[in-house]
């Protein structure tokens, strides 16, 4: 190997380890200080996995219909089930509007069936445990340590539930993209007890549809 060659290696290695490390970093402590895409931006692309570990790519510019996209922290948590509940009353009716609609956990895929114990889901479940939609979203959050710390003590190993080692959780939020990839609605809140209700769900759905 030549000494012009040894040192594009060098250089091009020390770009991804700083790319990555950007990345990790731009991920906040603290789910307050969260920036979140907002209403008019473009969508992101974007890959998570389906609940038998293969990968999906969403596209934004390849869209059919209008797509609900809705993340939650995980199986475990219990006002994401009953913020499922509350949406499944709605669901419905958002089909009948023309959406898909894309449910993303922070689970690992071996985990999303097994925690939501729901058979024949008229939805999808996709595994965001890496966090690269969320991170793209801009809604992914570092979790304390101390916060990793009490939830062992709890029952729950962020760890296992995920299958990766960064403690980041999502905050809940809901994104409604229009079929030409455009972000039409977007709510987020970093108090994860506040939820969307299925009531306005449903109205900023046919809100999105008059535009």
């Amino acid at each position: 190997m030549n000494t012009a060659f040894r040192l594009f290696a060098s250089i091009l290695l020390l770009s991804c380890i700083g790319a990555s490390q950007t990345a990790l970093a731009s991920v906040p402590d603290d789910p307050t200080a969260i920036t979140p895409l907002a209403a008019g931006d473009t969508a992101p692309a974007f890959t998570v996995r389906q609940a038998d570990g293969a990968d999906f790519h969403f596209d934004p510019a390849q869209l059919d219909k209008p797509v609900i996209m809705i993340f939650y922290r995980g199986g475990w948590c219990p006002y994401c089930n009953r913020h499922l509940a509350e949406l499944s009353d709605v669901e419905p009716q958002v089909l009948e509007l023309g959406y898909d609609l894309l449910f993303f956990s922070a689970d690992r895929p071996g985990l999303l069936h097994e925690s939501l114990k729901v058979p024949d889901l008229p939805y999808t479940i996709y595994s965001d445990a890496r966090m690269q939609a969320s991170r793209a979203l801009g809604i992914a959050f570092r979790v304390d340590d101390a916060t990793v710390k009490r939830y062992k003590t709890m029952g729950l190993d962020l760890e296992a539930a995920s299958g990766e080692t960064h403690h980041e959780l999502p905050v809940p939020a809901v994104f409604i993209v229009d079929k030409q990839g455009i972000i039409r609605y977007a709510h987020t809140n970093p108090d994860y007890k506040v939820r969307l209700s299925g009531a306005e769900l449903l109205e900023a759905a046919r809100a999105a549809l008059a535009n």
